[in-house]
């Protein structure tokens, strides 16, 4: 019976099944014609050769034995004229049959690694932010490369191997048999020596696999967040430290490998060595019936060329399990992530969000981190068209509201509603095809401008690219670059200053025209003049639409038509400017402290 494991391994082959059969079939023809020509040393070496007879030892079929006497009454040059093309048939069909049976198993190898990758990225998209926020960038990027690798090598070499050498053991192990039945059942006693080793090994290989995919992914995780962090790195001195750091882990993930190396390497001179024993033993054996005259040598030649044969395939399929093992532990990490169920989803007759006329409403909203608190009974009402300023020392929860709005979670207890639709009724893509957002970490990628621009807008021309960005007051830079809207920025941006990042963000938001507004201090990385233009284009923006400001600067704030303070994750003040001053409270203490 096949392991559960084995089966969800297996799996990622059903797609391709008609290509891996017609692979096997390749493979049993190759094996077939191997076997064949190495058959041809029986009339080579005896009638061709020495001019003697062959001779079985024990009594053959009929037809075979009919073939035999008729090899037996031709002269050796008449029959060497016909076993040279023979041979030669033979040998180019095995060779056309090998290359197929190699060229169609990477071909199946290579679709399953981009169906997984395929997957697995695209699991990761619907998987909600709770589910990020407890695993490391890198050790998921690892899942995508080098775990995948591992399943890769199971299917282009593990499972390759384990059926052609399985065929061509098959073959060799039917002409040993065939020709000395009784030697042959000696011969392959050595068999148990062979798999108990292997099975034995096998089992530490996976323990070691498992531990050496999660070394890598703290590799990966290590980068990512170094190189990523490079301007940090450099800026406190610490490239010495991150250097060891990594030498560290560098060297955990090298003793690991060398110790799989080593259970690996010392399976095929094991099962070698134990071969080789069996094959002394066996040319000992039939040596004497050639030297009685009982066995020809081109037969004994054969069975032992058949018995020697066996030793190379014996040594792929030791190290067969090896592999197997180390794709299981792979494949189990894989698995984590395509059986993780994401937290949002939509409701089966999910309602598609219109027009917003009547405005959003929190009832009795509490939300935690796993164990941590983060809103408490929050409870609020804006209105269409109403602009809305959400201020508070931090970790008080206002990122946290904005984020509840995006449903990038859900609440614990209580309700969101939008016209009076609990957001958890409305489709996903619906709810967000309405909200635009800017937040103080600009997030931008490595494409052009206009591409960054356009991202979520769909199909977009240039004039509605350049408009928007005019609105952002980012054009002019724009129009300095090598390529202009065509210049590629970087990795997160790199080439871009932090002024130039969050107004290509601004110009984003402005493109969508979304109806509900959402901005995490849209200004703050700007300085004093360009943060001037960009406020009147934010001005703008939010005219006829409902907009949340979370203000760190409480100038940001004095503009809102409502401003709600949190304090740990409550609402303990809401009203204008002028109200909230005029109460002596925490909006004063905190407007006081940023105005001195």
């Amino acid at each position: 019976m096949i392991s559960k494991e084995y089966k969800r391994l297996l799996i990622f082959l059903k797609p391709h099944l008609g290509l891996f059969g017609l692979a096997i079939v390749c493979m049993a023809f190759s094996a077939v014609f191997d076997g064949a020509s190495l058959g041809m040393l029986v009339p080579l070496s005896d009638k061709v050769m020495t001019g003697k007879p062959i001779i079985l030892p024990t009594k053959a079929p009929l037809f075979i034995d009919n073939f035999i006497q008729s090899m037996n009454a031709l002269e050796p040059q008449t029959l060497l004229n016909l076993i040279i093309p023979v041979a030669l048939i033979l040998l180019t069909f095995k060779a056309v049959f090998s290359f197929l049976q190699g060229y169609l198993m990477s071909n199946v190898g290579q679709k399953v690694i981009r169906d997984i990758r395929n997957q697995l990225y695209s699991k990761l998209q619907t998987l909600s932010l709770d589910y990020y926020s407890k695993k490391r960038s890198g050790e998921l990027i690892s899942r995508i490369t080098n775990d995948v690798k591992m399943v890769e090598n199971s299917l282009s070499y593990g499972i390759y191997d384990f059926i052609y050498q399985s065929f061509k053991v098959g073959v060799y192990v039917f002409i040993a048999f065939f020709i000395y039945f009784k030697l042959a059942i000696i011969s392959f006693v050595a068999i148990p020596l062979i798999i108990f080793p292997i099975v034995r090994v096998g089992k530490k290989l996976r323990k070691i696999a498992t531990k050496s995919q999660e070394k890598i992914a703290d590799i990966n995780s290590f980068l990512f967040e170094t190189i990523s962090g490079v301007r940090i790195v450099k800026a406190f001195g610490m490239e010495n430290y991150e250097i060891k750091k990594f030498g560290s882990q560098n060297r955990d993930f090298y003793k690991l490998t060398m110790k799989s190396v080593k259970r690996v390497l010392l399976l095929s001179p094991a099962t070698e060595l134990i071969g080789s024993f069996g094959g002394l033993f066996v040319f000992y054996w039939a040596g004497k019936e050639v030297i009685n005259g009982t066995l020809s040598f081109g037969v004994f030649a054969l069975f032992l060329g058949a018995l020697l044969s066996t030793i190379r395939p014996f040594k792929k399929l030791s190290q067969v399990n090896s592999i197997l093992q180390q794709a299981l532990s792979a494949n189990k990490r894989i698995y984590e992530v395509l059986d993780t169920l994401p937290t949002i989803t939509d409701k089966k007759d999910a309602i598609k969000l219109g027009k917003i006329k009547k405005g959003i409403n929190f009832e009795g909203v509490w939300f935690k981190y796993e164990d941590s608190q983060v809103l408490k009974d929050v409870n609020l009402h804006v209105g269409p068209g109403e602009i809305i300023a959400i201020v508070g020392p931090s970790g008080s929860g206002k990122s946290t509201i904005l984020d509840l709005i995006l449903r990038f979670y859900d609440p614990y207890k209580g309700r969101i509603l939008i016209d009076g639709i609990n957001i958890k009724d409305l489709s996903v893509a619906s709810l967000r095809s309405k909200i635009g957002i800017v937040t103080q970490e600009t997030i931008l990628f490595n494409d052009s401008v206009a591409a960054n621009i356009a991202y979520g807008s769909g199909d977009i021309s240039s004039a509605q690219i350049e408009a928007a960005a005019k609105s952002a007051f980012a054009h002019g830079f724009i129009m300095n670059m090598p390529q202009k809207y065509d210049t590629v920025i970087g990795d997160r941006g790199f080439r871009l200053s932090g002024g130039e990042k969050q107004r290509l963000a601004i110009a984003r938001a402005i493109l969508k025209n979304p109806p509900i507004l959402l901005l995490d201090e849209a200004t703050s990385q700007l300085d004093s003049s360009s943060e001037k233009v960009v406020q009147e284009a934010i001005d703008t923006l939010t005219r006829g639409r409902t907009v949340f400001i979370v203000a760190h600067r409480l100038s940001t704030a004095r503009g809102a038509s409502k401003i709600i303070v949190l304090s740990d994750g409550q609402i303990v003040e809401r009203g204008s400017h002028d109200e909230l001053i005029s109460y002596d409270g925490l909006y004063k203490k905190l407007y006081n402290l940023q105005t001195n």
